[in-house]
């Protein structure tokens, strides 16, 4: 197990890590080192259907969204931007993105973090998906995702699949600035990790003790809440921080 004790360690280890993968490589931060490789909504306990969450959404959401999606996906994409839990994983091609997510947390501050390290298509080719081109990776549009699709889901609930590698549109601020992507999953409720047998995803440690040192460096480095998340909101919640 390899720790991250600062920005320039991280650089190291990537750089030794990734010495023989040229393909694309994903990361995800979590305040948390014990939390596994699942999405929302397989966190939750005694959970309602995914259906009933996407009902309830469209219930109160239709009047508010200015365009309105074109299927379950594009539903499941709008339900992960605003919070509701669902099977996407939220991943991004940036190690510093990931980085921070990791140490940013306050309710995890007294918890080791984890960064993750991802190779995309080495967990689709897992998945049976074994294309020639190098760094291809599955959209949304593909046929390969039909399978995964809530309505597909609904008709053949005994097959069970194991979690793709994905991109979308970046059709928001948010998810640009992330520059994020995503894993979704199928029936298999297992984490991500343990449908890999080899080096697809690896795992970090971030020592709770240098989460406030790498949140400083971060920002000498023009990382912040509102550079991720440049919304109204960030601007408000940064300006309040100045003054305390």
């Amino acid at each position: 197990m390899k720790e991250i004790t600062s920005v320039s360690e991280l650089v190291d280890i990537l750089k030794t890590d990734n010495i023989s993968y040229s393909a694309d490589t994903w990361y995800r931060g979590q305040g948390e080192y014990g939390w596994t490789l699942s999405p929302g909504l397989l966190r939750l306990r005694n959970a309602p259907s995914e259906n009933s969450f996407l009902t309830r959404f469209k219930q109160s959401a239709a009047m508010l969204i200015d365009r309105h999606p074109k299927d379950s996906f594009d539903w499941m994409f709008l339900m992960q931007h605003y919070g509701v839990p669902t099977r996407l994983l939220d991943w991004t091609e940036s190690p510093l993105t990931a980085l921070y997510f990791a140490v940013s947390d306050k309710l995890t501050e007294e918890s080791d973090g984890a960064l993750w390290s991802l190779k995309p298509t080495e967990l689709n080719r897992i998945a049976g998906v074994d294309v020639e081109e190098k760094n291809f990776i599955l959209c949304f549009d593909d046929e390969e995702l039909k399978s995964y699709s809530l309505e597909t889901l609904s008709q053949n609930p005994r097959n069970k699949l194991t979690p793709l590698a994905t991109i979308a549109t970046r059709n928001n601020p948010r998810i640009q600035a992330q520059l994020g992507v995503f894993t979704i999953h199928h029936l298999d409720h297992r984490p991500i990790e343990d449908f890999c047998s080899k080096d697809e995803v690896i795992k970090y440690k971030i020592p709770k003790s240098k989460k406030e040192d790498i949140r400083r460096e971060l920002k000498l480095l023009g990382i912040s809440k509102f550079t991720l998340f440049p919304e109204l909101s960030s601007i408000g919640e940064i300006l309040k921080g100045s003054f305390k």
